[in-house]
């Protein structure tokens, strides 16, 4: 089990700039959500497992106060298990390894800045530890089900009408433990009803049986990974968030389905993102710009599985399509127009820029489906070198010798 978690510099400070950016990273100063789930495990029935967590930290200057943060959370946590801690410093650790064994062509695969960059270590990590199997859980969660782990194990590696299940995807569950989103439907959502396509997708997948089935999305934060798929496809750092379902399209290109266990939830407790409308529909524009030219851009491999739109529906199919750039073009005009009349005219410009930026400097710069090919060869040849014995043997020492209580 591998936790990721977030740091950023003291509230008083704030964010700066050059600072990686985050949905919501705790501050220095504030105590955070992480031993709250950590805490959580102890009504898990199963504790034969290993606990990760990876320290992340925003910025390069606060990396040992993040590391130090981190320490104390975990020695006064009270789990079960104890906690391995992979952070910056552990990182370093591992590319200079890397380059003293003549593979620094691996270094640029490892990195602890950016969301599918953390998840990439969090699975590379697993790996280290010669994980069978790696489930991918967030600091701001809570177990709520004892089960979880025995569910979890349950079908991963087994097969389902002749296909091998190699990724087995949980849900997400609020307060009250209900698993489709609310929210307030306002005009400039004609055009852009994320939410309310989202919960289409949930009733179908989630709310129907049989209780495991093929999904076309999936829930970062609740994934249970086979050691056949996480050592040779990686998440994409080309995609700058939303990269859950990223990998999802990207495992499905080299023929591994990802299948959604309606049994299997988890309950997520985000603190309230503090970011304007605008800027949250401009982070699904890259995100939505970005997958559809990488499923735009595919051509016939040997052995690759040729992804459409269609094959995504409702989620994220629906702004995957080609009426794209009509969705972003009404919808931001619709949610200027709303600011504009409550006398917000920076956000309406925003709203404005949206459009501009999701023509000029959304669409990838280079080829994305070209770009995941080779990043999927580069992975897999460093998850094979890693899992060489003189290799694993001295990673696994100077990475996780002490484990933290």
């Amino acid at each position: 089990m591998v936790i990721p978690t977030y740091w950023g510099r003291e509230k008083a400070i704030g964010w700066q700039e050059g600072d990686a950016i985050y949905d919501h990273p705790t501050p220095l100063d504030e105590p955070g959500t992480l031993q709250r789930i950590i805490d959580s495990t102890a009504i898990l029935e199963d504790a034969d497992y290993q606990l990760v967590i990876i320290g992340v930290s925003t910025a390069a200057d606060i990396e040992l106060q993040v590391e130090r943060k981190v320490k104390e959370i975990l020695n006064r946590s009270s789990g079960r298990v104890k906690a391995h801690l992979f952070s910056h410093t552990h990182l370093r650790k591992a590319k200079q390894l890397l380059e003293t064994k003549g593979r620094k062509n691996f270094a640029p695969l490892l990195s602890l800045r950016g969301y599918s960059n953390v998840r990439n270590m969090c699975l590379f990590a697993a790996h280290l530890l010669s994980a069978e199997v790696v489930i991918l859980i967030d600091d701001d969660e809570l177990f709520h089900d004892s089960h979880f782990l025995t569910k979890a194990r349950q079908f991963i590696g087994k097969t389902l009408q002749g296909k091998p299940i190699w990724a087995v995807a949980g849900y997400y569950v609020d307060a009250e433990e209900n698993y489709l989103r609310h929210i307030d439907r306002e005009p400039w959502m004609t055009y852009w009803d994320k939410t309310g396509i989202m919960n289409r997708a949930f009733q179908q997948i989630i709310g129907q049986e049989p209780r495991l089935k093929e999904t076309p999305f999936v829930f970062g934060g609740n994934m249970v990974l086979h050691y056949e798929l996480f050592t040779r496809i990686p998440f994409d750092p080309g995609i700058t968030r939303g990269e859950d379902i990223d990998y999802l399209i990207n495992a499905r290109m080299f023929g591994y389905p990802l299948f959604l266990d309606n049994q299997l939830s988890i309950k997520h407790l985000a603190p309230h993102k503090p970011h304007p409308l605008w800027r949250r529909l401009r982070e699904d524009i890259y995100r939505f710009v970005f997958e559809r030219a990488k499923i735009a851009s595919q051509n016939n491999r040997v052995g690759m599985t040729r992804v459409e739109p269609e094959a995504l529906d409702p989620y994220p199919g629906e702004f995957l399509k080609d009426n794209l750039p009509e969705l972003i073009y009404k919808s931001n005009l619709m949610l200027a127009t709303e600011y504009l009349q409550k006398g917000d005219i920076a956000a309406s410009q925003e709203c404005l820029r949206n459009i501009y930026l999701a023509q000029f400097d959304a669409p990838p710069k280079i080829d994305p489906f070209d770009s995941l090919v080779a990043l999927q060869k580069s992975w897999s040849q460093m998850m094979e070198f890693s899992a060489l014995e003189k290799v694993s043997v001295e990673l696994k020492e100077a990475l996780f010798g002490e484990a933290s209580p």
